[in-house]
């Protein structure tokens, strides 16, 4: 039996303060995205990214899936009440930031028209969890 990992509240209020991560997550919000829009949209290297993913996913914050050569990443709420909360009000924060605004524009225009960007081609689009298709565009 694997023994249960406890929740680390500082490693999730560690996750929350840098701005990357937080990019990263207002880029999630309620869609499951392939790790190559993030990297277009954040216009960093792709080991820097994936960094700050892993560090998201150790914080209890974000899962991973992978589908054949693509990484999918979507938020989780973590275990612990509180953090649940706080998380929630962030993302909410978030959607209100001018800076955040033009992140998640930029991810509606990649994902409206992948073929304009080379790290995109036959890049899985983003999907909610309620859609499966980038019903916005």
């Amino acid at each position: 039996m694997a023994a249960k990992r406890t929740f680390n509240v500082e490693r999730f209020f560690q996750a929350l303060g840098d701005n990357t991560r937080l990019r990263l997550l207002n880029l999630m919000g309620d869609q499951e995205i392939c790790v190559c829009y993030f990297v277009e949209i954040l216009g960093g290297p792709q080991p820097k990214i994936s960094r700050h993913l892993a560090y998201l996913r150790s914080a209890g914050i974000i899962s991973a899936r992978r589908d054949g050569r693509w990484m999918h990443y979507r938020i989780v709420m973590p275990p612990h009440i509180g953090a649940s909360l706080i998380l929630r009000q962030t993302l909410d924060w978030l959607k209100e930031d001018k800076g955040m605004q033009a992140d998640r524009a930029r991810l509606t225009k990649a994902c409206c028209s992948p073929a304009k960007y080379a790290l995109l081609e036959g890049a899985p689009l983003p999907t909610t969890f309620n859609e499966t298709s980038c019903e916005a565009c």
